[in-house]
């Protein structure tokens, strides 16, 4: 089911954000371009995911769907599948997730203000933050990674990503004033944490 009916709440919604639901595309784009059927030029952010959406092939979008309903699990399998199933890096309780929910959205919010002001470009970039091994704390991890601050930079949701062998690798969002900050500053200030991070990669770049 589509997300939204209203064209205009929906270029709205994409103005901060590349995809419908997280960070990757997901079911809900793939629903939403379907109701969707073409592209309005006159609604910017709209026509960029709209063009983003038709560089994937049907096949690719309805893979989207699978994969989505392949990983679903019942209650009771959820509950007893324990930590390996737990995205949730610091263990937070309710009111705790929720402060840091507000803190990423204040400071989205005042970089989106800023590119407003000035008139500057923003990109969504996804990162790949892989670790030494499966000794090092994640938790730590990202702390020290949301610890960088540049002017035009932003952190946005996270999760935890296995790549094997018990290595999971976090996946972080950024959002970035183009003119203020490269992935390349990025790959510097957070390779530089050498106590955590074996190396750093660009999972997708999107403009906002």
């Amino acid at each position: 089911m589509a997300k939204f009916t209203d064209l205009k709440e929906l270029n709205a919604f994409l103005e901060d954000n590349a995809f419908l639901d997280g960070f990757v595309p997901s079911k809900a784009d793939a629903d939403q371009f379907a109701a969707v059927k073409e592209c309005d030029k006159a609604l910017p952010h709209l026509a960029r995911w709209y063009r983003n959406m038709q560089s994937y092939t049907e096949a690719e979008r309805a893979a989207w769907t699978a994969c989505e309903k392949k990983e679903e699990k019942p209650a009771e399998e959820k509950k007893e599948g324990g930590d390996d199933d737990d995205f949730d890096l610091f263990e937070a309780t309710e009111d705790d997730e929720k402060v840091l929910e507000e803190e990423r959205k204040r400071k989205a919010d005042e970089l989106a203000k800023k590119a407003k002001e000035t008139g500057a470009a923003r990109s969504q970039i996804v990162l790949d933050v892989k670790p030494w091994d499966d000794t090092t704390p994640m938790d730590k991890l990202e702390k020290a990674v949301r610890a960088i601050e540049l002017d035009g930079l932003a952190w946005g949701q996270s999760k935890l990503v296995p790549v094997g062998f018990g290595i999971k690798k976090l996946q972080i969002v950024a959002v970035v004033i183009d003119d203020l900050v490269s992935t390349d500053d990025l790959e510097e200030r957070i390779t530089a944490l050498e106590d955590y991070v074996q190396s750093m990669d660009v999972e997708s770049f999107n403009k906002l």
